[in-house]
C-alpha cells in the first residue's frame, strides 16, 4: 500500500476545491452540491461547510444513490442494495455540483447524471472528485480534482474518510491485495 493523501492533505485539497468552486461560480447563489453515495457523500458534505466558512452561505446539499443506473448493477448482486436519494430542493436552473471520492472510467458518474437528468434539468453540471486515477472509458473529465495520479488496471485506489471509516486517508493499492 502507497499513501497517496494523509489528513492534512486531503483538508488542503477540499479547501483549494471549494475555492475554486466559489471563484468559478462567481459565489454560491443558484449553487447546490449533490455527493454520490457512498464515498462522494461526506466529501460533499465538507465541501459545503469550507464553502459556508468562504461565503457565509451554506449551499443546499443533496445526496443521490445511483444504484440502479448502473450498467452493472445485476452483475453486482441478485438484490443490489440501494439507498435513498436525498435531493430536497429542485436542481432545475441550479448549477450542480455533483462530487465523488474516485474518478476511474467515468461510468458510475454517467450513471449519476442519468438520475440527475430524471430530477430535472439543471443550468450547468460541474464534477468535484477527491482523486482523478485516469483510464477513463467514457469521455467524461472533472472540473474540480484534488489529487490526479495515473493508474494502472492492477491498481486500485480506496479513499478512507472517517465519516465511513473512521480515518482519512487515500491509498494505492494492488488490485489483488
Amino acid at each position: 500500500m502507497k499513501r497517496l493523501m494523509e489528513p492534512k492533505e486531503i483538508d488542503r485539497a477540499l479547501t483549494r476545491m471549494a475555492h475554486e468552486i466559489v471563484e468559478h461560480n462567481k459565489g454560491v447563489a443558484n449553487l447546490a452540491i449533490i455527493g454520490i453515495r457512498r464515498g462522494g457523500v461526506p466529501i460533499a458534505e465538507r465541501l459545503c461547510q469550507r464553502i459556508a466558512a468562504i461565503e457565509g452561505v451554506m449551499p443546499e446539499l443533496g445526496r443521490l444513490d445511483i444504484t440502479l443506473y448502473r450498467d452493472d448493477w445485476t452483475r453486482l448482486s441478485q438484490q443490489p442494495l440501494v439507498r435513498k436519494t436525498e435531493i430536497n430542493f429542485s436542481i432545475d436552473d441550479k448549477a450542480i455540483i455533483l462530487v465523488d471520492d474516485v474518478l476511474y472510467t467515468g461510468r458510475t458518474i454517467r450513471a449519476a447524471l442519468d438520475a440527475l437528468m430524471d430530477i430535472g434539468r439543471p443550468d450547468v453540471i460541474q464534477l468535484a472528485v477527491l482523486v482523478d486515477r485516469g483510464r477513463r472509458e467514457l469521455p467524461i473529465q472533472p472540473d474540480y480534482v484534488g489529487l490526479r495520479i495515473a493508474t494502472s488496471k492492477d491498481e486500485r485506489v480506496n479513499v478512507y474518510l472517517n465519516e465511513i471509516d473512521g480515518k482519512d486517508l487515500v491509498a494505492l493499492e494492488k488490485a489483488n491485495e
